[in-house]
C-alpha cells in the first residue's frame, strides 16, 4: 500500500526516543509456553514488538517477567529497564536507560531482523 504521493506509508516504529534512553513498546502475550520477543505487530497504526512470557497476569508477574525478558533481550541491566505504562494492558510501553544513540541503533536491528 502507498500513500497518495506514491511513498510507502509511514508506521511509527515501536519506540521513541527520550533525553536519558527510550520508550519500547510492547504487546505482551502472558501465560506462553516461553519466554521471547518473536515479531512485531501494527497496532493502530503504530508498531509494537510481540511479546511472550510464561508468567501469570497477577500480582504484576508478567510485568516484571516482560523487565526481565527486555533487559536479557538487549543485553542491558536489569535496573535499567522498567515498566513505563501499561500495567493492566497487554500494550505495554517500558523505559530502558541508557546512551540513546546506542539503544536506538541496537532497536534498529532488532525491529529489522523481523522483517521481510
Amino acid at each position: 500500500m502507498s500513500s497518495a504521493d506514491g511513498s510507502a506509508p509511514s508506521i511509527t516504529p515501536p519506540w521513541r526516543r527520550g533525553d536519558a534512553g527510550v520508550i519500547v513498546y510492547f504487546r505482551l502475550t502472558p501465560k506462553s509456553s516461553k519466554d521471547a520477543v518473536d515479531g512485531l505487530q501494527i497496532i493502530a497504526g503504530a508498531q509494537a514488538f510481540q511479546a511472550r512470557v510464561r508468567a501469570i497476569p497477577e500480582d504484576g508477574a508478567a510485568n516484571s517477567a516482560l523487565e526481565t525478558l527486555v533487559s536479557a533481550w538487549l543485553r542491558v541491566p536489569k535496573r535499567s529497564v522498567r515498566l513505563a505504562s501499561g500495567g493492566k494492558s497487554r500494550l505495554k510501553s517500558i523505559a530502558v536507560s541508557g546512551d540513546v544513540e546506542e539503544l536506538d541503533r541496537l532497536l534498529r536491528a532488532k525491529a529489522d531482523a523481523f522483517r521481510l
